[in-house]
């Protein structure tokens, strides 16, 4: 794998009074990419002044006061990802949304949507975007049901210039995702019994190896228990972002 030239790391980002978030930054061949952990599953992208929100909330930050988002990337329905008032915030005149379809069937004046499948590439702009499956195998509800169903959520795969992305959604460390190859940047989610404990993250990396990981979504969970799993993996580097 190439090497991943970083510039930044854990720089604490005010926005307009707001609140602090780390932010860590990429060189890439389209640019430098700024990463913001806004909390929990919640992400912001920005490229030479374009903006992506990712799995905007308003319980992670008042959507209000942040910079309005060129691209909204949604992975699944459920309420601490998908937030109408977020996206109506978040969102300009001209920004693109992407969500699933079952998203889709929940959002109110949803403008500019672009409905995406598991498997299903895009184009904004220069970036390349796939939709890829997220799903859990392993942990289900009393009922039996999957706590994520197989094609309701999407993980996204943001190929910027020659750098490429992995924004997981809420997953285990299914097939779709070991299978992966040439990922430089991962966001794996890591909070139990929604989706990955640190060791179904740590299998998942192992397999696909990441240039960095980020283990997000991870509530209460110990992020040193992943840290101590990949110690060992010299060209895999853990990296935990905290919200301020």
């Amino acid at each position: 794998m190439k090497a991943l030239l970083i510039t930044t790391a854990l720089i604490p980002l005010l926005l307009a009074g707001q609140e602090r978030f780390e932010t860590d930054s990429f060189k890439t061949s389209a640019g430098i990419l700024k990463i913001s952990f806004i909390g929990h599953g919640t992400l912001m992208f920005e490229l030479d002044g374009t903006v992506i929100h990712i799995d905007p909330v308003m319980r992670e930050t008042d959507y209000s006061k942040m910079p309005g988002a060129d691209l909204i990337l949604v992975t699944h329905h459920h309420g601490d990802h998908l937030d109408m008032t977020a996206i109506k915030h978040g969102r300009k005149d001209n920004t693109m949304i992407i969500m699933t379809t079952k998203c889709h069937e929940m959002l109110e004046n949803p403008g500019n949507v672009v409905i995406m499948k598991n498997g299903d590439i895009t184009n904004f702009g220069e970036i390349l975007i796939e939709a890829i499956p997220a799903y859990n195998i392993v942990h289900k509800r009393p009922g039996g049901e999957a706590f994520h169903i197989k094609g309701e959520g999407n993980g996204y795969i943001l190929n910027i210039g020659d750098t490429h992305v992995l924004v997981a959604g809420d997953t285990e460390n299914i097939p779709e995702i070991k299978n992966l190859k040439d990922i430089d940047i991962a966001f794996l989610p890591m909070n139990l019994p929604y989706t990955m404990d640190p060791e179904m993250v740590a299998d998942a990396v192992k397999s696909f190896r990441p240039r960095v990981i980020y283990p997000y979504h991870y509530g209460n969970t110990d992020t040193g228990k992943l840290v101590n799993l990949l110690k060992d993996e010299k060209d895999i580097e853990v990296r935990v972002l905290r919200k301020k």
